[in-house]
């Protein structure tokens, strides 16, 4: 079972960013401003910290949550979805195309969190 998954809206905007910057990452902070959205960056170009976790992977992109943030959810599922808005801030890959990633959350049913995929951690 996917922890994560994405709109086709989300595909769509992912597949164009992949495109015109090469490979991804999103990282979904948890904290304010910035941190309330999940952020797009060329892979390698965002510094993830001790213990961050990977919940999977969408087109290819490894969707990395902050550490603390994941003990929070870790029983949530993420759907990365996209509006036509400028977020909280302008680090993002979307924000110039004037879209704004984020996500939308739903709790696992006991049976879904039996099957759940592992996480990767960053040590």
């Amino acid at each position: 079972m996917n922890r994560v998954d994405l709109t086709a809206k989300a595909k769509d905007l992912l597949l164009e960013l992949k495109e015109k910057h090469g490979d991804l990452m999103l990282y979904q902070a948890g904290g304010c401003c910035e941190g309330t959205q999940p952020q797009c960056f060329r892979k390698g170009e965002f510094y993830l910290r001790y213990k961050d976790v990977c919940i999977g992977e969408i087109e290819g992109v490894e969707f990395w949550v902050d550490k603390d943030l994941f003990e929070y959810w870790k029983h949530a599922h993420f759907e990365l979805d996209v509006i036509d808005a400028i977020g909280a801030g302008g680090f993002s890959l979307e924000v110039p195309l004037g879209k704004t990633f984020k996500v939308n959350y739903r709790i696992f049913t006991q049976d879904e969190l039996q099957q759940l995929s592992e996480v990767k951690i960053n040590l």
